[in-house]
C-alpha cells in the first residue's frame, strides 16, 4: 500500500510539473507566420515600424549586427535589390542587434543605406524570430507566411534571390480585386 500512495503521488507531481512547464515558443518556420514585432527606426524623426503594416507587401527580414564582416559585405548587395523593387510592392528591414545605438548609427552614416534600419537593442525580436546568428534573414509572402529562411550572408542582387522575390511579387499582383456589388 505505502508504495501505491507513493507511486500516485509521483505521478501527480510529475503532472503538475508538465502542465505547469514552459514547452516554448512554437517553431518559426516555413509556412507560420511570422512574429509580429513593432520596433524603433535608426531616424528617430521617422515613426516605428510594425510587421503588420507591411502587410500586403513581400517582406524581407534581415537580421544583422555593426560587428559582424558578413553583414556588412552582404548589405551592398541589399541596397541594390531594394533600390531595384517597386516601394509599393516590397519592403526590406534590416533588424540592427546591436546593443548600442551610436555604432549602428556610426555604420549607417558610413554607409547610407536607403532600406530601413530598426533597433532590436535588447534581442528580443531577434530571439522571438528563433534565429541563430547574423547574418539571417527571412523571406516573407504578403500574408506575413514565412516562404524562406537564409542563414548566412547572400549576394541579395543575385538573379535567384531577385527571381524569387519577383516570384512573390507577381503573385501580388495577379490577387483579383473583388467585383464592387
Amino acid at each position: 500500500m505505502p508504495s501505491l500512495v507513493l507511486g500516485a503521488a509521483v505521478v501527480i507531481v510529475a503532472t503538475v510539473l508538465i502542465l505547469r512547464s514552459d514547452v516554448g515558443a512554437p517553431p518559426v518556420v516555413r509556412g507560420t507566420m511570422a512574429p509580429e514585432f513593432s520596433l524603433p527606426r535608426l531616424d528617430p524623426t521617422d515613426p516605428p515600424i510594425e510587421l503588420s503594416a507591411l502587410s500586403g507587401r513581400v517582406v524581407l527580414v534581415n537580421f544583422w549586427a555593426t560587428w559582424c564582416e558578413p553583414c556588412e559585405r552582404e548589405m551592398p548587395a541589399m541596397e541594390r535589390l531594394y533600390r531595384s523593387l517597386p516601394r509599393e510592392e516590397f519592403e526590406l528591414v534590416a533588424v540592427a542587434i546591436d546593443n548600442k545605438e551610436a555604432d549602428v548609427r556610426a555604420f549607417q552614416e558610413r554607409y547610407a543605406f536607403s532600406f530601413p534600419i530598426l533597433l532590436d537593442l535588447d534581442q528580443a525580436v531577434y530571439d522571438s524570430y528563433q534565429t541563430m546568428g547574423v547574418p539571417e534573414s527571412l523571406l516573407l509572402d504578403p500574408e506575413g507566411r514565412i516562404v524562406e529562411r537564409y542563414v548566412g550572408p547572400r549576394e541579395w542582387d543575385a538573379p535567384e534571390y531577385e527571381r524569387r522575390i519577383r516570384e512573390l511579387l507577381d503573385g501580388v499582383r495577379r490577387v483579383p480585386t473583388p467585383d464592387p456589388l
